[in-house]
């Protein structure tokens, strides 16, 4: 199983609109990827280690797929779709990794 990892950092100045988020674009997403995504979690950020201080990333969202093959056969076909509504929910250029699951 791999795991799609999009953060967004929690840059000064950066903006997040959390319900545009999870109302409009992770449903888009889900029905996009259909069933080669395994499941989805979304979290946000609200404290970095040391009592006070700002997390590093504003949102972490996690995609499960069976494969990097799946993933990308499912995503392929409708990345520009996705990735052009980012802009209708923040202004940060998210970073993503892609990870096998080990544990």
């Amino acid at each position: 199983m791999i795991r799609v990892n999009v953060l967004y950092p929690n840059n000064a100045g950066a903006t997040f609109d959390m319900n545009y988020y999870l109302d409009k674009h992770m449903p888009m997403v889900r029905q996009r990827m259909g069933s080669a995504l395994k499941g989805m979690t979304v979290d946000e950020g609200v404290s970095g280690g040391p009592p006070g201080t700002l997390p590093a990333y504003r949102v972490l969202a996690v995609l499960a797929f069976d494969s990097v093959d799946s993933f990308q056969q499912a995503f392929g076909p409708h990345a520009a779709e996705i990735q052009g509504d980012i802009q209708q929910y923040t202004n940060i250029i998210p970073t993503i990794q892609i990870s096998e699951v080990k544990l």
